[in-house]
């Protein structure tokens, strides 16, 4: 087991929950309906990325070098990502125009796109022993 791995995944899955919260309850009236659900979305997205750190640091079906990969992928992927989305949600409740940092959510999308290839294609091509 990866503990780092876990840990992070159990992270990210504490803040998911705690952003779904936050979204939940303190935005509903001070943001308008697209907004939230696009929050929703970060939120979502950043709890499948949770769940599937939790199954990386725990599995060995992978070398460690592909595993470290994957890992540094999903991680920035998702930190791009949901966290620019948190951002760009709650854009009007600031004087920052946090639009200018629109360009990170794609970016972050790549990677994590790029991190469960990875995976996939680690699996698939992997020799086993018999």
């Amino acid at each position: 087991m990866n503990k780092t791995i876990v840990f992070m995944g159990a992270v990210l899955g504490f803040l998911s929950i705690l952003f779904g919260a936050f979204g939940a309850h303190a935005l509903e009236n001070l943001i308008n309906v697209e907004a939230i659900g696009t929050f929703e979305t970060g939120v979502r997205y950043q709890m499948y990325q949770a769940f599937f750190l939790m199954i990386l640091g725990t599995w060995n079906g992978l070398a460690e070098k592909q595993t470290k990969i994957v890992f540094r992928l999903i991680l920035v992927g998702t930190i791009l990502f949901s966290f620019s989305i948190y951002l760009l949600a709650m854009n009007s409740l600031t004087t920052i125009d946090f639009k200018k940092i629109g360009f990170l959510t794609p970016i972050g999308g790549t990677l994590l796109l790029a991190g469960w290839f990875l995976f996939g294609y680690s699996i698939l091509t992997k020799k086993t022993v018999k």
